[in-house]
Parts: C-alpha cells; structure tokens; sequence
C-alpha cells in the first residue's frame, strides 16, 4: 500500500502533487486544508480522508478520523504535541490503539516513535512564502513494515 501525507495546504494545491502522488492508494490531509473544492482536486488522484485544521471552517470534515489502511491502524489530528500530549489525546490514543498518528500545525516535518505509536507530520504544503521549507511525504509498506519518505516542494 502506497499512502500519500499532506497538510496545510491553506488554500494552495502545488501543481507537482499530481505527479508525486501518482500511484497512491489514499491520500491522509491532516487540515489546514482550505476551500473544500481542494479535497475534490486531491480525489482526482486518490481517496482522501481529511481533518479539519485549526484555519478550517468546513461542515465536511470532522476534527479527528481514524482509519485502517495496508493493515495498520491511523489517528488524524491537525494539532498534536508528540512530547506533551494533552490527557484527552492520551485516553483517546489508548482506546483507539493507532499505529500512526497523522498530524500538522506545526509547518515542520516530523518522524518519531514514542511509547510504540509512529508520530509523522508530512510538513507544510501550502504557497510558498519567505524560503520556509515545504514537503508532503509519501508512506509505503504492508502490515509488517511501512517506511516514509519526506518529499520537498
């Protein structure tokens, strides 16, 4: 399974997406999607689950999801603090037991394990601005193994 990670993107969808995610089985936007029309474009490529971020307004999505993808289990959220989990997130981690925890907010890339849950934040996708670093990432691999590979825009 080939999965394609994306957030914010406030609005702006690079012109290269299409290419880099080409072959992708479903693409995970963690929010600060902008207008709702730019899932419409990301499902042109690929089946998208999306959260809605913290400049996100839309009655389509939903503040967290979870879904089972290529035999591993994913937790979306726009806003996580890996090394300081608010008390709610950790009892909610502990009863959704992901494998993944998809996040953005934070405009960096982001790849660690903490206590057993793989944390990753595919980085900022959205216009670029001021020489600030830009990427997506793409995630491949089955129930047994998955490897990320962080992609620059």
């Amino acid at each position: 399974m080939k999965i394609g990670l994306i957030s914010d993107t406030h609005g702006f969808l690079d012109p290269r997406l299409p290419r880099l995610f080409r072959g992708v089985d479903h693409i995970l936007h963690a929010g600060d999607i902008g207008p709702d029309h730019l899932i419409a474009q990301l499902e042109s490529i690929a089946p998208v689950t999306a959260v809605l971020g913290n400049t996100d307004a839309s009655a389509l999505y939903r503040l967290t999801e979870t879904i089972a993808l290529g035999g591993r289990k994913f937790f979306l959220q726009h806003i996580v603090a890996p090394h300081a989990l608010t008390n709610e997130l950790q009892g909610r981690l502990a009863r959704e037991r992901p494998d993944v925890v998809l996040f953005g907010h934070t405009h960096q890339a982001f790849n660690q394990t903490i206590n057993g849950v793989w944390f990753l934040n595919p980085g900022y996708a959205g216009k670029p601005k001021s020489g600030a670093a830009r990427s997506v990432a793409l995630l491949e691999g089955d129930a047994e193994e998955m490897r990320v590979e962080f992609i620059g825009l």
